[in-house]
């Protein structure tokens, strides 16, 4: 692992670029899943029509809440790109921070 270019910053970056995306894109989109899968569930056993149909729609938006939370990493990370290759002053430095981190 390359830390010169963060300035030492590296194990920032690190616990950043390993530990809270990840986390982020992965775990919160499948807790969402697991909640409302759980809703749906309880409101099947309870045998309450009306129920069902709330809870329903409450999985059908904790799902499109999971993809849009899943695909927030990814849209950060392009942006930031667009954004580094169009600026003005040295906007490298971070990137080359970001990339140096594996």
């Amino acid at each position: 692992m390359n830390t010169d270019a963060c300035g030492g910053l590296g194990p920032i970056v690190s616990v950043i670029k390993r530990g809270i995306f990840p986390l982020v894109q992965i775990g919160i989109p499948i807790l969402l899943i697991v909640f409302g899968t759980i809703d749906l569930g309880k409101a099947v056993i309870s045998s309450d029509e009306k129920e069902v149909k709330q809870a329903q729609g409450r999985l059908i938006k904790r799902f499109i809440y999971a993809a849009a939370v899943f695909f927030v990493v990814t849209l950060v990370s392009v942006v930031m790109g667009i954004i580094a290759k169009g600026g003005e002053g040295d906007t490298t430095s971070w990137q080359s921070c970001w990339n140096s981190i594996e």
